[in-house]
């Protein structure tokens, strides 16, 4: 990756029925990752050891956290705490940028 400003929603490209990723960094101490989720794909429910940003890029995504769901738009972020179960399900074409903290 160059030493160039990015535009979040033009660095990554939908495909049908499916999820594409583009990792900017990954590290020992976290990842930031970009994702972009085609109308009603997702991610089923699952739990991570580590504390999990999201923001969302562009769409609209309904995030389950611990049973609770919430509907997440353009522009709005929410925390992903570490091991508690979360699902993720695209309600429009969405994009994402996941930023996960490893603490030791």
């Amino acid at each position: 990756m160059t030493n160039t400003a990015k535009n979040l929603k033009n660095s990554i490209k939908y495909s049908s029925k499916s999820i594409v990723s583009k990792t900017f960094i990954d590290k020992n101490s976290g990842t930031i990752t970009l994702f972009a989720f085609d109308k009603g794909q997702g991610l089923s429910e699952h739990t991570a050891p580590y504390d999990a940003f999201v923001q969302v890029i562009e769409g609209e995504a309904e995030i389950t956290i611990g049973g609770r769901a919430a509907i997440v738009r353009e522009g709005e972020i929410i925390i992903l705490p570490e091991n508690i179960p979360h699902a993720i399900k695209a309600v429009k074409k969405f994009k994402m940028l996941l930023i996960m903290i490893k603490t030791k």
